[in-house]
């Protein structure tokens, strides 16, 4: 083969490999405006693009690959955000963007396991839109549920989030909702995330409401761990706050404070 010629498709095979491998996949923005002491974490999940095969190294198919993301340091203070590709070749095939779900982490004491996880789930449809936002804003809620825990009756919390609809209301169903493909390049997904005031019983029966607050219910006796009321709203007993008080009534620890 003539030098020259050999010379020039070996330049242009590298351009053409260069070229590809320095093309970045396309994204969509992820933002979350998230209240104090919460957070928020991604998992992407693709699938085999259209007409693709992907093979692992046994030699067996598999239909789905998971990219984490969670942001070193937030945007603000509130605020965080990455970037998700559309596409994924990381895993040795050529894989589409099926569905984004978040981990919502909220911390509700001082300690390390003082806190508590809610999830919330993106799909992405292929189906086209006639719509064209530039910006799609979801809103939810997370509620505080409280509990005790173990033979001393220590309050734990767990949170319950959930989406808000355009009344600002908290719905049944899970944060999150359905993005289409066609829509998500170079655009942004955002959601706003807020607290609710009130913290409500994690289970049902368990507490009394007073105008002082949320009273114990006894059970069977102290030892009763369960201690349904089962009718009985005359007959409580005392509980431990996170940092060790003993109290009578939940959040003000006694009736006398405000």
């Amino acid at each position: 083969m003539n030098p020259n010629l050999r010379a020039w498709l070996l330049s242009t095979s590298m351009s053409l490999l260069t070229g590809c491998s320095l093309t970045p996949p396309k994204t969509f923005t992820f933002q979350a405006d998230v209240p104090e002491n919460f957070t928020v974490t991604g998992t992407a999940n693709y699938k085999p693009a259209p007409g693709e095969t992907c093979i692992a190294p046994t030699g067996e198919a598999f239909t789905t690959g998971s990219l984490f993301f969670k942001p070193e340091q937030p945007k603000t203070a509130h605020q965080v955000e990455f970037k998700v590709p559309l596409t994924d070749d990381d895993h040795g095939c050529s894989m589409i963007l099926r569905g984004l779900k978040l981990t919502i982490e909220g911390q509700w004491g001082p300690r390390e396991l003082d806190m508590g996880q809610e999830t919330a789930s993106f799909s992405v449809s292929d189906d086209p839109s006639e719509q064209t936002p530039v910006v799609q804003v979801f809103k939810g809620q997370c509620q505080w549920l409280f509990r005790t825990m173990g033979p001393y009756r220590y309050i734990v919390k767990i949170p319950k989030c959930r989406a808000l609809n355009a009344n600002g209301d908290m719905e049944k169903r899970m944060i999150g909702g359905r993005l289409h493909r066609d829509l998500l390049a170079d655009s942004t997904v955002k959601l706003v995330l807020s607290v609710a005031k009130e913290e409500e019983p994690a289970v049902g029966d368990n507490w009394v409401k007073f105008p002082q607050g949320w009273k114990r219910c006894m059970g069977e006796d102290l030892d009763d761990r369960d201690a349904f009321c089962f009718g009985n709203t005359t007959d409580f007993k005392p509980f431990k706050m996170p940092d060790g008080r003993d109290c009578t009534v939940y959040p003000n620890c006694t009736e006398q404070e405000q």
